[in-house]
Formats: C-alpha cells, structure tokens, sequence
C-alpha cells in the first residue's frame, strides 16, 4: 500500500448559483500517476484549482497528513503541491532560462531536479534558451511550464491539459517525463482528455461526471467497463 500524499473528501465548489463540484473525493499516493478523466465542464479543472486554493470550496483537502483548508496559493505551493495550469501562465518577456529560474524556491533543502535535468529531458528548451519565452511554440511552452514547476522541487504536482493541442512527438515526449518523474518518487494528479495516453501511464484512474466521481479503478478495469466509457468519455 502506498502512503498516501493528497487526500480529498466530499469536496464542494461552487461559481456563482452553479453547483460545480458536488461532494468529489480522490486520493493520490506516493510516486503514483493518477489520471482524473471526463467531458469538459464536468469538474476536472475546478477540482485542481480548488486543491490548490483557487476557486472557493467546503470539504477536506490533506496533503501529507496537512489540511490545506484557507491557505493561499503560494502557501499550498511551498508545502510541496506543483500545479502546472491549463493556459500554461508563462512570463513571455523573460527568455526561457529566466521563466525556469522562478520556478526556485528559496531555502537549502536538496531538490530531485537540477536545471541540466530540464535540459536533457528536453534539448529543446537549451537551444532556445536565451529567446524570450513569448516567441516558443505552444508545445515548447508546455514543456517549459511543467519545468519550472519541477525546479520547485514538489511532491505532486497536478497538471492541467498537458497534451491539449500538441503535435503527437510532443505528447510522446510528455508521456516519457511523466514517467520519469514518477519513477523519481514524485506523484502527479494528471487532468487529461486522451483516454490512450492515460490509459498507459497511470497506475489508477478516475471518471468525472456532472461533478463528481462516476468511476475509480486500474487501467484494466476501465478498459472492461464499456459501460463507463459510452456514458462519460466518449464523444
């Protein structure tokens, strides 16, 4: 049994009249590749942005044995939660190597990942740089994201739609560094839409629809669940 780094029960989240999330509970374990999957707007977004204290939400959110329940952002980021964003968030005026930088957190503790890491991982972020951020493509942008948020050195990190709208040489090469940084022992919480990517790199998954959990297993018993499949993924 892995420990278990995020625990999440009867989370609720609310915009405006709308009832978004409606009572989702998931967990995360240690060095685990959990994918949460579903249509748009069934929750899958709201449910990261809320464990990481941006939307307003009631229920329990533990991370490492911690309530995160009305801490900042900035707080939740340096007890050890990563987030990498649907929309990427890049500083597009600073070049490549100045928006990974930022990514440091201040203190001595020894972190899982070296600025040369980024590089090896992808060779493309060396060769461009000292270009300004702006001016990378939307895949190169991806890959820059996700690397600034490991050079925070977290324990999970949650991303967002990493393979949205990505040529499949990138996909292949993000589904490559999600396994690394796994096999490296830390989590990741992955919001995805491509059923075969997550299919094949997730330990277990999880449905969403209509705002909360329809289905939670391994990878083969979603594969034997046509009846999940049908009703909440496919188009």
């Amino acid at each position: 049994m892995r420990k278990i780094m995020l625990q999440v029960s009867d989370l609720h989240a609310y915009y405006g009249k709308s009832h978004v999330l409606q009572g989702v509970d998931l967990y995360v374990g240690e060095g685990e590749i959990v994918s949460l999957l579903g249509r748009n707007g069934v929750g899958r977004s709201t449910t990261v942005k809320a464990i990481m204290g941006q939307v307003e939400h009631t229920g329990d959110i533990n991370f490492q044995n911690q309530s995160l329940s009305g801490l900042e952002s900035h707080a939740i980021a340096r007890k050890g939660l990563g987030y990498v964003p649907e929309n990427r968030d890049i500083f597009p005026s600073l070049t490549v190597r100045q928006n990974l930088l930022l990514g440091l957190k201040s203190g001595k503790q020894q972190s899982r990942w070296s600025e040369d890491d980024m590089y090896v991982l992808f060779p493309r972020l060396k060769e461009r740089l000292h270009a300004p951020a702006g001016v990378l493509s939307g895949g190169e942008q991806q890959m820059l994201t996700l690397c600034r948020t490991l050079m925070g050195n977290p324990e999970l990190v949650m991303i967002d739609e990493p393979t949205e709208g990505l040529a499949p040489k990138i996909v292949e090469q993000m589904a490559v560094l999600f396994g690394e940084i796994s096999k490296r022992g830390v989590s990741i919480l992955l919001v995805e839409q491509k059923l075969t990517i997550a299919l094949r790199i997730s330990q277990r998954l999880y449905v969403m629809g209509h705002g909360h959990i329809v289905f939670e297993g391994s990878p083969d018993d979603l594969q034997a669940d046509e009846s999940v499949r049908k009703e909440w993924l496919e188009v």
